[in-house]
């Protein structure tokens, strides 16, 4: 990897981390692209920059979440099944899962359909819940085995728990701002359990890197955000469903 690789990386982070197409099966596909093997530093720059990702978020949402203790609770409430899971997991994603191009394109593929078959049946409710600081706990727990779903590359975090969201009854503004705060708790634990097994193997130069790509990845992260925000007012994700599955199928003929 040399550097110009880093800042695509970080910039390919920042646009897809809270869009619901899989940052993390971009950056595998990203790293197919550039003719890069999937070596323990780069499955471990794919985690760490994702957190540079998330620092937008807390940029953004750090009075909601310091200043609002049943927000930061329910924050954490939904965490609980995903570090359970992730922690019980984490070997098999690492060696497995994080390796293959053809989990990340089945993935992106019935990922896509799924978008797109949801979105044409679902109907948000009238009283569908609106205040974050008001989500059951119950609910909480299940959004977040909704998120641990994504622990399969491709998938995508966000994606996954916005539609349990939906499926449970929240709004769609509310549940994808939850799902930007969720993935604080989610990503600062991955990155600080990978970093604490692999950071002293890294060189000099791949600290760089990373740091260069943890740049990028929250700047672009920060336009992303906004995007999205702007984006579901007048919006559903079947076109992101769309995207998903012919991105798949480009890179099936591709290969």
């Amino acid at each position: 990897m040399d550097l110009i690789q880093a800042l695509i990386f970080g910039i390919v982070e920042g646009i897809t981390e809270f869009l619901p197409i899989s940052s993390t099966g971009h950056l595998m596909l990203t790293a197919k692209v550039m003719g890069l093997t999937q070596t323990e530093f780069l499955k471990t720059f794919e985690i760490v920059i994702q957190f540079g990702a998330i620092l937008s978020v807390i940029i953004l949402y750090w009075r909601t979440i310091l200043l609002n203790f049943n927000v930061f609770k329910r924050v954490i409430i939904a965490f609980i099944p995903t570090a359970i899971l992730g922690l019980v997991f984490y070997k098999i994603i690492k060696q497995f899962l994080m390796k293959s191009e053809q989990v990340v394109l089945w993935s992106m593929f019935v990922g896509g359909i799924c978008l797109i078959i949801f979105e044409l049946l679902h109907k948000e409710k009238h009283n569908a819940i609106e205040d974050i600081g008001s989500i059951p706990y119950t609910t909480l727990l299940i959004i977040g085995l909704f998120q641990s779903i994504a622990m399969i590359p491709g998938v995508s975090r966000s994606a996954a728990t916005i539609i349990g969201g939906l499926i449970l009854g929240l709004k769609r503004k509310t549940i994808v701002e939850f799902s930007f705060l969720l993935a604080i708790p989610t990503m600062l634990a991955a990155t600080v359990l990978d970093l604490a097994k692999n950071m002293g193997e890294f060189s000099v130069s791949q600290i760089n890197f990373l740091s260069a790509g943890f740049i990028f990845s929250f700047i672009f992260a920060l336009l992303s955000v906004k995007f999205l925000l702007n984006f579901i007012k007048r919006h559903t994700f079947i076109s992101f469903g769309i995207y998903r599955i012919i991105l798949a199928l480009i890179f099936w003929i591709a290969l």
